[in-house]
């Protein structure tokens, strides 16, 4: 009979303890720490996001309840609620963000190359924000409007694998394009976005630095007609060159292609600008149809996991439980494209939920979930024969 650990323990070993007491020491997240470690706390949170406990009574009871199955996560006993509730308030979040970026390397080569969508050999990223509600009177850090409070998630979703690769947390008043401006992306990048980040002084930087980008304009945006490129076949209804008007700050006026089509479903048209000129018109629509997949992992991210309502008030625990829902997001994602079965996000998240705890070889279940074991066959067989 073959001997595993729980699924739990499995999915952790993503995460080598050499590699987390490094991140551990870089921050300085156990000076002067007494009882509880980083890991427990970290196996606490993950336990939060996978098991989907709603309160730190929920997340002490769960992993209490499975005592005899937490030494193969590394772990002797569950914490105190007390001491998870300081340990979330206190200790830095940046652990997180850490361990965030590290798995993000290891996952995003494999998941990749299981993902081919578009043909052509240049990264496409999707760039976007999603507002995080918060309670003003609790998270009072956290201004928004005058009766509101909000944090705002940033992402940068790479589409060939349907993994976030960047994230940063900021408050919910930060304009997109102040973020956006920060990032640096590598020549021959196609970067697709919504029209908050129309920003002509930005455009120009990137088209310099040699990065495409398919967006679409406000309608209050000026610019002037140049050329008329040969008409596509439907549902393409004009491809044309257009020239911004030049503002301050910029070397002259900026070229860009319009793109104008026709949406059958809507019977309406939309129409994307691009500083592309190489690729096909209805390339350019299918780049920005897939944009939509940000938007999809922000409806998974609040959905699927915690980050509606949280375990800690303070800026720190906010945002600590932010992180290790992202960190729990890639490990789905990649979970969810290793897998020979046709997984939705939703029910693999559901399933795995009841499954924790049981040993059983993860990559077994992940391919095929309502088999039984090989040993509980083979005891059957064993059983009808006699």
């Amino acid at each position: 009979m073959n001997r595993v650990s729980s699924i739990f323990a499995q999915i952790m070993k993503f995460f080598p303890r050499t590699v987390f007491d490094a991140a551990v020491r870089k921050h300085g997240a156990e000076k002067h720490a007494k009882g509880m470690t980083c890991w427990s706390q970290f196996i606490a949170l993950m336990f939060c996001q996978l098991g989907g406990a709603r309160s730190l009574r929920e997340i002490i009871g769960g992993l209490a309840a499975s005592e005899g199955k937490l030494r193969h996560l590394g772990v002797n006993s569950a914490p105190c609620r007390s001491t998870l509730a300081y340990a979330n308030q206190h200790r830095p979040w940046q652990l997180y963000r850490t361990l965030f970026e590290q798995l993000v390397e290891v996952c995003q080569l494999e998941a990749r190359a299981k993902r081919r969508k578009f043909r052509f050999r240049h990264p496409l990223l999707s760039l976007d924000s999603t507002v995080i509600p918060l309670c003003l009177a609790v998270f009072n850090w956290a201004a928004y409007t005058r009766t509101k409070g909000a944090v705002k998630l940033h992402t940068v979703l790479d589409n060939r694998s349907f993994l976030p690769c960047f994230a940063v947390m900021t408050d919910g008043k930060t304009p997109d394009i102040k973020v956006a401006r920060g990032l640096k992306f590598e020549a021959g990048t196609i970067l697709t976005m919504d029209r908050g980040y129309e920003d002509h002084r930005w455009w120009e930087r990137l088209t310099q630095e040699g990065v495409f980008f398919v967006t679409r304009l406000k309608d209050s945006a000026v610019y002037g007609l140049a050329d008329r490129r040969p008409k596509p076949a439907d549902p393409i209804l004009r491809d044309e060159v257009i020239e911004l008007n030049q503002k301050k700050g910029m070397k002259g006026p900026l070229r860009l292609r319009r793109i104008e089509v026709w949406l059958e479903e809507k019977q309406t048209t939309i129409v994307f600008v691009t500083n592309n000129f190489k690729l096909a018109a209805s390339t350019i629509a299918a780049i920005y149809r897939d944009r939509w997949q940000i938007e999809l992992l922000f409806k998974a991210i609040k959905q699927s996991l915690r980050i509606k309502t949280f375990i800690g008030t303070s800026e720190n625990a906010v945002q600590t439980q932010i992180w290790t829902a992202l960190i729990a997001m890639v490990l789905l994602r990649y979970l969810q494209l290793r897998s020979t079965w046709k997984w939705s996000l939703s029910n693999l998240v559901a399933l795995l939920r009841y499954q924790l705890f049981v040993y059983r070889d993860l990559w077994a279940w992940i391919n095929q979930p309502f088999r039984p074991p090989l040993e509980l066959e083979t005891a059957q067989m064993a059983l009808n024969l006699g």
